[in-house]
């Protein structure tokens, strides 16, 4: 029977991305230093904690290696590749795979700030450079 990693799930719970942040940010951790690590408010039980991170490691998330009696577990998923999942599922869900309506719906929003806009501007500008270079 052939091992393959299991395919993973197109997006997070919050209680699943509050624990791949802390593993992006320490690289990896046991059980126990996650929910130590936990920011107050957002605690979870150590039993929470485990049962999460199984169902990461299911999902093909995270993987685990034993240091003495315990597990400590890594991210197999690097931060952008998980943050450009979640969006295209968005994009795919709500706006039809389409990008352009996606940054319209984004470009609508009152509460995008004048200096947003212009990081934005700036941003296509560069990706349109890099488009016409490859070409």
């Amino acid at each position: 029977m052939d091992s393959m990693p299991p395919k993973r799930s197109i997006t997070l719970t919050e209680a699943e991305l509050r624990l791949m942040k802390l593993l992006w940010e320490r690289g990896e951790a046991a059980v126990g230093d996650l929910v130590a690590a936990m920011p107050n408010g957002a605690a979870l039980a150590y039993n929470s904690v485990l049962t999460t991170i199984r169902i990461l490691e299911q999902k093909g998330y995270v993987r685990h290696r034993q240091v003495g009696r315990a597990f400590v577990y890594s991210p197999c998923v690097a931060e952008q590749e998980a943050e450009r999942s979640e969006v295209r599922n968005m994009m795919r869900r709500f706006f039809g795979n389409s990008r352009e309506r996606l940054l319209l719906s984004l470009l609508g929003d009152d509460e995008v700030t004048p200096a947003e806009l212009k990081r934005l501007r700036e941003a296509i500008d560069r990706a349109a450079d890099d488009r016409t270079e490859e070409a």
